[in-house]
């Protein structure tokens, strides 16, 4: 399961690997957790990355209170679940890292484990996500959620769907019908991945510095 994210990259990158010009200064992170902000390209914004909260907050809310539990969307399900098929029919997107965790956690952080996954040529991941924008007290309010998939190379959990190539990333942000929409949910390019164990328990205590990409036996 994708449990943690890692962006850590420079804005010269994403426009070599992704074609998208950042601007500002990016803010940089080895451990991104549910409820926690990190960077998506919105397909109504498809030229720019917007800072946005992990963890869709359906439009219907009526506060804003996040907990983390709506972070993945399963592909199988994604076109019929009530809080995911509106926005995956209007408000897909795409999100940039570096890496992602699978953390499984279990009877505490010294029993753990943890796995890194990048790609196996350097180049920058991009994900698929669904977005949504809720107003309260007349804030906009913009969050996402990670569509996962069980992976044919990788059979013992779930990741992240990832949108490789550029012309299929235009695709995921363009007006798409439902049979589009699933064609691109049965992709698998999961075998651009490569992984290695990290420090759960580092990643459970939330460090965010660079021992979060050191390799561990």
């Amino acid at each position: 399961m994708c449990s943690r994210l890692s962006f850590v990259t420079t804005s010269e990158k994403i426009w070599k690997d992704i074609g998208i010009q950042s601007e500002g200064l990016l803010r940089t992170s080895y451990n991104i957790a549910p409820t926690h902000h990190t960077y998506i390209i919105k397909n109504s914004t498809p030229d720019r990355l917007d800072y946005v909260t992990w963890g869709i907050i359906p439009q219907t809310a009526q506060i804003i209170k996040n907990e983390g539990k709506l972070a993945l969307a399963r592909a199988e399900t994604l076109l019929t679940s009530t809080s995911f098929r509106i926005p995956a029919r209007q408000k897909r997107c795409i999100v940039v890292v570096d890496s992602f965790y699978d953390l499984q956690e279990h009877f505490g952080p010294s029993q753990s484990t943890a796995k890194r996954y990048f790609s196996k040529n350097g180049e920058l991941l991009t994900l698929a996500g669904v977005w949504d924008s809720c107003n309260i007290d007349g804030y906009n309010h913009l969050s996402f959620s990670i569509i996962t998939q069980q992976s044919e190379y990788f059979p013992n959990t779930r990741l992240p769907l990832i949108i490789h190539e550029s012309e299929l990333r235009k695709q995921w942000l363009s007006n798409l019908q439902i049979n589009e929409i699933e064609d691109i949910l049965l992709t698998d390019h999961s075998n651009m991945l490569d992984s290695y164990n990290v420090n759960a328990a580092e990643l459970l205590a939330f460090n965010d510095s660079f021992q979060m990409h050191l390799r561990i036996d």
